[in-house]
């Protein structure tokens, strides 16, 4: 185990009763664990983010690489190096979540169900168009709410390795092909994955 990694858990461990009811503190101290997180993880890679799961018996701390493909191999070494902590599951990655109600970014919002979909299938890897209300070509905000919609519905970790083109477009755009609400996402996106690595597996 790297000594930067042993040092992190160190630390973790020594304030995870602070993060695990960092719910019942004021504003002011939940911004200042948060940012000691934040530099506490920076530390190992600038690129690695957090969250934290509701409050319950065992809480979720989820170590990211803030959809960066080249933080993956961090963020699988840190979790692996994580010790065992009776109230906390340790989890790389963002995970698929239940469909949010809305997405949200400082003070940016969209309705989760405002948005639709279309898959696309080049016959080696997925790809998506979404289909965004209001959106904007280089609209840096709304692409960003976008990604973490993706990453919400699917995973941080499918987003970067099983999904290709990822497109967004006005919800008013003329462009053909089937459109499903965002719901379907995660069956109709397994369904494709499946497919395309039958088609792409060497036989035996």
């Amino acid at each position: 185990m790297p000594d930067k990694h042993k040092e992190f858990w160190q630390w973790f461990a020594d304030h995870e009763s602070e993060f695990f009811n960092v719910d019942a503190e004021n504003k002011m101290e939940r911004e200042h664990l948060f940012d000691d997180m934040a530099v506490e993880l920076q530390n190992i890679n600038p690129d690695l983010t957090f969250e934290f799961g509701p409050s319950s018996e065992k809480r979720e701390f989820v170590i990211s690489a803030g959809g960066i493909r080249r933080a993956f191999p961090e963020v699988v070494s840190l979790t692996k190096a994580a010790p065992h902590l009776e109230r906390w599951i340790i989890i790389a990655f963002r995970p698929r979540r239940p469909v949010p109600e809305a997405i949200v970014l400082g003070d940016q919002q969209i309705s989760a169900d405002t948005i639709t979909f279309s898959l696309l299938d080049n016959g080696k890897m997925a790809g998506i168009r979404l289909f965004i209300p209001g959106y904007r070509e280089k609209d840096s905000d709304l692409t960003q709410l976008g990604y973490l919609l993706l990453d919400n519905m699917l995973g941080e970790y499918d987003v970067e390795t099983r999904l290709g083109l990822i497109e967004m477009l006005p919800s008013n755009s003329k462009i053909s092909g089937d459109r499903y609400p965002i719901s379907q996402l995660p069956g109709l996106f397994d369904n494709l994955v499946t497919r395309l690595e039958g088609r792409t597996r060497k036989p035996s």
